[in-house]
């Protein structure tokens, strides 16, 4: 039976590492913040907001909140950033995605100064990613290399496939794999050929957005699997994109969903508030 990767406890250990790290802050003066800008009324960015509020009161990060209508314009939004990224008393900017139809998502990432980007959306963050240069990273791949590393998964010379292509995981969980010394393959809807090709793999990281897609045919034995869908089953229940039950008597290692990469997301956005505290305290970055 797989090793199964928790990432509730890992995640608890790093808002813990995060909350004493805060409070030395506070201790010399600073203030961690965080502000968060929903726009509109969408059930599920409603739970993500919440549980962002509940991470940054459980780690001491001082949490705003401002909620746009829906009819809002971008004119309002881009606005509003532009105030929040001239406050020398807001750490890190959250626009939470998806946004209303008529506004340019990119245009939004775009206006948050760099240094404020805790998701690690920006084009700038994402470039720096690419060379090598310091920046944020967006904290779903971070997150998974912390799982990684905190489990015991070497990835140095290891064969690694990341099954999806998205800006937001499977693009840079490849740069930050390659950063760890990996060898990656990037396959996605048309590689042919896609079961040999994640076959090959000691670390698979799946990120399609199709329930239980993943079974053991596309698994090498002892491989790590790494989940990052959040689906429902033909039951309504919540699951992944790999066939857990299925998967797990073959793989070395897995991650449950939930409980696995989801509680690392979080954890990881509280990780970039602090760390933009930090950058802007002693002047790296300014806003």
């Amino acid at each position: 039976m797989a090793q199964i990767i928790d990432g509730k406890a890992v995640s608890q250990a790093i808002k813990d590492e995060v909350k004493r790290e805060v409070q030395a802050l506070a201790a010399q003066g600073t203030e961690v913040t965080l502000a968060v800008i929903q726009v509109g009324d969408d059930p599920a960015s409603t739970v993500y907001v919440n549980n962002k509020k509940k991470a940054c009161a459980y780690t001491g990060i001082r949490s705003l909140e401002y909620h746009l209508s829906e009819y809002a314009s971008q004119q309002e939004l881009l606005a509003l950033i532009g105030e929040l990224n001239g406050r020398e008393d807001v750490n890190g900017i959250l626009v939470q995605l998806p946004l209303p139809a008529h506004m340019d998502e990119d245009a939004v990432i775009g206006a948050i100064s760099p240094g404020k980007d805790v998701d690690g959306f920006h084009p700038q963050n994402v470039g720096a990613l690419c060379i090598g240069r310091p920046g944020f990273v967006s904290c779903t791949p971070a997150g998974i290399i912390e799982l990684l590393k905190r489990s015991g998964i070497g990835i140095a010379g290891r064969e690694c496939v990341m099954i999806g292509r998205s800006n937001i995981v499977g693009k840079p969980m490849a740069l930050l794999l390659l950063r760890e010394n990996g060898t990656v393959t990037v396959a996605h809807s048309r590689t042919a050929d896609l079961k040999a090709v994640a076959r090959r793999a000691d670390i698979l990281i799946v990120a399609t957005g199709k329930a239980k897609m993943i079974t053991p045919e596309y698994v090498k034995p002892g491989a790590a699997v790494i989940d990052v869908g959040m689906d429902r089953d033909e039951n309504g229940r919540l699951c992944g994109d790999v066939d857990f039950e299925a998967v797990s008597g073959i793989a070395g290692a897995i991650t449950p969903v939930p409980g696995g990469v989801g509680p690392m997301t979080i954890a990881m956005l509280m990780k970039n508030c602090l760390q933009a505290a930090q950058m802007q305290k002693s002047g790296i970055f300014h806003s």
